[in-house]
Protein backbone atom coordinates (compact mmCIF):
# COMPACT_ATOMS: atom_id res chain seq x y z
CA UNK A 1 0.00 0.00 0.00
CA UNK A 2 2.80 2.41 0.92
CA UNK A 3 4.59 1.56 -2.32
CA UNK A 4 1.42 2.29 -4.30
CA UNK A 5 0.99 5.61 -2.48
CA UNK A 6 4.61 6.62 -3.21
CA UNK A 7 4.17 5.84 -6.89
CA UNK A 8 0.95 7.87 -7.00
CA UNK A 9 2.67 10.88 -5.40
CA UNK A 10 5.57 10.61 -7.85
CA UNK A 11 3.21 10.57 -10.82
CA UNK A 12 1.32 13.58 -9.47
CA UNK A 13 4.55 15.57 -9.10
CA UNK A 14 5.66 14.66 -12.60
CA UNK A 15 2.40 16.08 -13.94
CA UNK A 16 1.74 18.99 -11.59
CA UNK A 17 5.22 20.53 -11.29
CA UNK A 18 5.85 21.08 -15.02
CA UNK A 19 2.32 22.47 -15.35
CA UNK A 20 2.92 24.96 -12.54
CA UNK A 21 6.24 25.99 -14.10
CA UNK A 22 4.57 26.44 -17.47
CA UNK A 23 2.05 28.81 -15.92
CA UNK A 24 4.83 31.23 -14.99
CA UNK A 25 8.12 31.33 -16.85
CA UNK A 26 11.16 33.57 -17.21
CA UNK A 27 11.78 35.52 -20.39
CA UNK A 28 13.89 38.33 -21.85
CA UNK A 29 12.34 41.21 -23.80
CA UNK A 30 13.36 41.46 -27.45
CA UNK A 31 11.08 44.25 -28.66
CA UNK A 32 7.84 46.15 -28.05
CA UNK A 33 5.26 46.06 -30.85
CA UNK A 34 2.61 48.37 -29.46
CA UNK A 35 1.06 49.29 -26.12
CA UNK A 36 0.00 45.74 -25.31
CA UNK A 37 2.24 43.44 -27.38
CA UNK A 38 5.87 42.42 -26.92
CA UNK A 39 8.27 39.79 -28.26
CA UNK A 40 10.39 37.86 -25.80
CA UNK A 41 12.97 35.08 -25.75
CA UNK A 42 11.97 32.22 -23.49
CA UNK A 43 13.23 28.62 -23.35
CA UNK A 44 15.28 29.24 -26.52
CA UNK A 45 12.20 30.32 -28.42
CA UNK A 46 10.97 33.70 -29.66
CA UNK A 47 7.45 34.26 -28.38
CA UNK A 48 4.92 37.00 -29.14
CA UNK A 49 3.12 38.01 -25.95
CA UNK A 50 -0.20 39.82 -25.84
CA UNK A 51 -0.51 41.50 -22.43
CA UNK A 52 -3.61 40.01 -20.81
CA UNK A 53 -6.37 41.83 -18.92
CA UNK A 54 -5.73 45.09 -20.82
CA UNK A 55 -6.17 46.75 -24.20
CA UNK A 56 -4.05 49.67 -25.38
CA UNK A 57 -4.94 52.19 -28.10
CA UNK A 58 -4.10 51.07 -31.62
CA UNK A 59 -1.00 52.62 -33.18
CA UNK A 60 -3.25 54.43 -35.66
CA UNK A 61 -5.19 55.99 -32.76
CA UNK A 62 -2.87 58.94 -32.73
CA UNK A 63 -1.32 60.16 -30.57
CA UNK A 64 -2.19 57.62 -27.88
CA UNK A 65 -1.20 54.46 -29.74
CA UNK A 66 2.38 55.66 -30.16
CA UNK A 67 2.51 57.03 -26.63
CA UNK A 68 1.30 53.75 -25.18
CA UNK A 69 3.98 51.88 -27.12
CA UNK A 70 6.63 54.36 -25.96
CA UNK A 71 5.58 54.00 -22.34
CA UNK A 72 5.59 50.21 -22.50
CA UNK A 73 9.06 50.42 -24.03
CA UNK A 74 10.19 52.48 -21.05
CA UNK A 75 9.01 49.72 -18.74
CA UNK A 76 10.39 46.92 -20.91
CA UNK A 77 13.55 47.91 -22.78
CA UNK A 78 15.37 45.34 -24.89
CA UNK A 79 17.13 42.85 -22.61
CA UNK A 80 14.77 43.38 -19.66
CA UNK A 81 14.25 40.20 -17.64
CA UNK A 82 10.58 39.46 -16.92
CA UNK A 83 8.31 36.66 -15.80
CA UNK A 84 5.22 35.64 -17.72
CA UNK A 85 2.07 34.45 -15.98
CA UNK A 86 0.26 32.48 -18.66
CA UNK A 87 -3.45 33.28 -19.13
CA UNK A 88 -4.47 31.97 -22.54
CA UNK A 89 -3.54 31.68 -26.20
CA UNK A 90 -5.43 33.93 -28.60
CA UNK A 91 -6.77 33.29 -32.09
CA UNK A 92 -3.51 34.46 -33.63
CA UNK A 93 -1.44 31.97 -31.64
CA UNK A 94 0.00 34.62 -29.34
CA UNK A 95 0.64 33.91 -25.67
CA UNK A 96 -1.71 35.97 -23.51
CA UNK A 97 0.03 36.69 -20.21
CA UNK A 98 0.57 39.03 -17.33
CA UNK A 99 4.10 40.44 -17.55
CA UNK A 100 5.92 40.82 -14.24
CA UNK A 101 8.98 43.04 -13.85
CA UNK A 102 10.32 42.06 -10.47
CA UNK A 103 7.15 42.00 -8.37
CA UNK A 104 5.41 44.67 -10.45
CA UNK A 105 2.65 43.86 -12.93
CA UNK A 106 3.43 45.86 -16.05
CA UNK A 107 -0.12 45.26 -17.30
CA UNK A 108 -1.58 46.81 -14.16
CA UNK A 109 0.82 49.75 -14.27
CA UNK A 110 -0.16 50.58 -17.86
CA UNK A 111 -3.79 50.79 -16.71
CA UNK A 112 -2.85 52.77 -13.61
CA UNK A 113 -1.10 55.42 -15.72
CA UNK A 114 -3.92 55.63 -18.26
CA UNK A 115 -2.05 54.10 -21.20
CA UNK A 116 -4.27 51.01 -21.32
CA UNK A 117 -7.83 50.00 -20.49
CA UNK A 118 -9.30 46.91 -18.87
CA UNK A 119 -10.11 44.48 -21.70
CA UNK A 120 -13.24 42.40 -20.99
CA UNK A 121 -12.14 39.63 -23.38
CA UNK A 122 -9.15 38.63 -21.24
CA UNK A 123 -10.19 40.02 -17.87
CA UNK A 124 -11.40 36.66 -16.59
CA UNK A 125 -7.75 35.60 -16.47
CA UNK A 126 -7.08 38.28 -13.86
CA UNK A 127 -9.72 37.37 -11.31
CA UNK A 128 -7.18 37.29 -8.48
CA UNK A 129 -6.33 40.96 -9.04
CA UNK A 130 -9.64 42.15 -10.51
CA UNK A 131 -10.12 44.77 -7.78
CA UNK A 132 -6.66 46.26 -8.34
CA UNK A 133 -7.30 46.68 -12.05
CA UNK A 134 -10.70 48.24 -11.49
CA UNK A 135 -9.30 50.65 -8.91
CA UNK A 136 -6.38 51.53 -11.21
CA UNK A 137 -8.66 52.32 -14.13
CA UNK A 138 -11.06 54.33 -11.98
CA UNK A 139 -8.14 56.42 -10.70
CA UNK A 140 -6.78 57.03 -14.20
CA UNK A 141 -10.20 58.10 -15.46
CA UNK A 142 -10.84 60.36 -12.49
CA UNK A 143 -7.47 62.07 -12.90
CA UNK A 144 -7.79 62.13 -16.70
CA UNK A 145 -4.41 60.52 -17.23
CA UNK A 146 -3.07 59.92 -20.74
CA UNK A 147 -5.77 58.19 -22.86
CA UNK A 148 -8.47 59.41 -20.46
CA UNK A 149 -7.52 63.06 -21.01
CA UNK A 150 -9.65 63.06 -24.18
CA UNK A 151 -13.18 64.48 -23.94
CA UNK A 152 -14.70 61.36 -25.57
CA UNK A 153 -12.14 58.55 -25.88
CA UNK A 154 -12.86 55.75 -28.34
CA UNK A 155 -12.20 52.32 -26.88
CA UNK A 156 -9.57 50.32 -28.82
CA UNK A 157 -12.02 47.49 -29.54
CA UNK A 158 -14.50 49.97 -31.01
CA UNK A 159 -11.74 51.52 -33.11
CA UNK A 160 -10.76 48.10 -34.48
CA UNK A 161 -14.39 47.45 -35.34
CA UNK A 162 -14.42 50.58 -37.48
CA UNK A 163 -16.39 52.74 -35.07
CA UNK A 164 -14.80 56.18 -34.86
CA UNK A 165 -17.24 57.76 -32.41
CA UNK A 166 -17.82 56.68 -28.81
CA UNK A 167 -20.58 54.09 -28.43
CA UNK A 168 -21.35 55.12 -24.87
CA UNK A 169 -20.74 58.39 -23.04
CA UNK A 170 -17.67 58.35 -20.85
CA UNK A 171 -18.03 59.71 -17.33
CA UNK A 172 -16.20 63.01 -17.06
CA UNK A 173 -14.80 64.28 -13.76
CA UNK A 174 -15.64 67.74 -12.58
CA UNK A 175 -12.00 68.82 -12.37
CA UNK A 176 -10.48 70.52 -15.39
CA UNK A 177 -7.94 68.55 -17.40
CA UNK A 178 -4.30 69.46 -17.06
CA UNK A 179 -1.93 69.85 -20.00
CA UNK A 180 0.65 67.38 -18.74
CA UNK A 181 -1.61 64.36 -19.41
CA UNK A 182 -0.85 64.66 -23.13
CA UNK A 183 2.92 64.58 -22.61
CA UNK A 184 5.42 61.75 -22.38
CA UNK A 185 6.63 60.81 -18.86
CA UNK A 186 10.30 61.57 -18.21
CA UNK A 187 10.81 58.61 -15.86
CA UNK A 188 9.09 55.64 -14.30
CA UNK A 189 6.66 56.39 -11.46
CA UNK A 190 7.77 56.20 -7.86
CA UNK A 191 5.68 54.29 -5.31
CA UNK A 192 4.95 55.67 -1.85
CA UNK A 193 7.72 58.29 -2.08
CA UNK A 194 5.60 61.41 -2.33
CA UNK A 195 3.61 62.91 -5.19
CA UNK A 196 6.09 64.81 -7.32
CA UNK A 197 4.55 63.93 -10.72
CA UNK A 198 0.95 63.09 -11.72
CA UNK A 199 1.91 59.52 -12.66
CA UNK A 200 3.63 58.78 -9.33
CA UNK A 201 1.82 56.31 -7.07
CA UNK A 202 0.90 57.16 -3.49
CA UNK A 203 1.10 54.77 -0.53
CA UNK A 204 -2.42 53.52 -1.21
CA UNK A 205 -1.55 52.52 -4.76
CA UNK A 206 -3.41 55.40 -6.46
CA UNK A 207 -2.02 57.69 -9.17
CA UNK A 208 -1.22 61.12 -7.68
CA UNK A 209 -2.85 63.02 -10.56
CA UNK A 210 -3.92 66.54 -9.63
CA UNK A 211 -2.52 66.14 -6.10
CA UNK A 212 1.04 66.10 -7.40
CA UNK A 213 3.51 68.96 -6.91
CA UNK A 214 3.67 69.28 -10.68
CA UNK A 215 -0.06 70.00 -10.89
CA UNK A 216 -0.21 72.57 -8.09
CA UNK A 217 0.39 76.21 -9.08
CA UNK A 218 3.33 77.91 -7.40
CA UNK A 219 5.95 76.30 -5.20
CA UNK A 220 8.01 73.35 -6.37
CA UNK A 221 8.22 72.69 -10.14
CA UNK A 222 9.61 69.17 -10.71
CA UNK A 223 10.45 68.02 -14.23
CA UNK A 224 8.04 65.21 -15.06
CA UNK A 225 7.59 65.15 -18.83
CA UNK A 226 9.75 65.29 -21.92
CA UNK A 227 10.11 68.94 -22.88
CA UNK A 228 9.71 70.36 -19.35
Amino acid sequence: MKKFFSIAVAIFLLIAVPTAIAQQQSATVISVGDGDTIRVRSANQTVTVRLGCIDAPEISQQPWGERARYRLGQFLPTGQAVRLRFIDRDQYGRTVAEVLKGNQSVNLQMVREGYAIIYPQYFSGCNASRGEYQQAEAGARQNRLAFWSQPSPIMPWDFRAGRRTPQQPVARPTTAPTTQTAATPLREPTRGQGCQCPYDIDRRGNACGGRSAYSRPGGEEPKCYVGD
